[in-house]
């Protein structure tokens, strides 16, 4: 069964750090560029993060920039995010999927999209006093 797998979200203070993890089973992740995408409740799912199937390019959505950063380790089939510094605004579920290896997309007006025509559970990432 071709699925990826979110897991590391949790409740934590403002200023304080998360490393999710997104782990493929039924695939091998090396062959695809991923994604981080979160969803709050009432917003639209928007694109987080991008990472090249190689690993040598990346993408941040704005308000993410200098905080978080996307890593992977195709050898152990795992893509991370190490979100540093949250804000209560960054509260949301975060879910990872395949996307266009192409920058270009990760940058444009349509921004980053999921290759598969599902996503996984997500992990719930709660930032509170």
């Amino acid at each position: 069964q071709v699925q990826l797998v979110e897991s590391g979200g949790g409740l934590v203070q403002p200023g304080g750090s998360l490393r999710l993890s997104c782990a493929a089973s039924g695939f091998n992740l090396g062959y695809y560029a991923i994604g981080w995408f979160r969803q709050a409740p009432g917003n639209e799912r928007e694109g987080v993060s991008c990472i090249s199937a190689n690993g040598d390019s990346t993408w941040y959505t704005d308000s993410v920039k200098a905080r978080f950063t996307i890593s992977r380790d195709n050898a152990e089939n795992v893509v991370y995010l190490q979100m540093n510094s949250l804000k209560p605004e960054d509260a949301a579920l975060y879910y990872c999927a395949p996307v266009p290896d192409r920058p270009s997309n990760w940058n444009s007006e349509r921004g980053p999209y999921n290759l598969f025509h599902s996503w996984g559970q997500g992990t719930q990432v709660i930032v509170s006093s």
